[in-house]
């Protein structure tokens, strides 16, 4: 896991609704093995997102979906 998969994995996991940590570990592992062999797509991470999002505290969702646009933007 890089610096910017570590700081993403933290911020996720600090605003998941408790007991689904394992659910969203999975995930995070798969979109960064994706990231890492350069196969994460804007189309994947539309996909990633809203699983995320059912997973993160209801009062997070909105702080969540702005760092993902800001990520997406990122991704050209």
């Amino acid at each position: 896991m890089n610096e910017q998969q570590q700081m993403f994995h933290d911020f996720a996991l600090k605003r998941v609704i408790p007991g689904k940590e394992t659910e969203l570990e999975a995930i995070m592992a798969e979109s960064f093995k994706k990231q890492d062999e350069g196969t994460f797509t804007p189309e994947y991470m539309s996909k990633v997102v809203q699983e995320i999002i059912a997973l993160i505290r209801p009062e997070f969702a909105t702080e969540f979906k702005q760092a993902a646009a800001h990520m997406r933007s990122r991704m050209g």
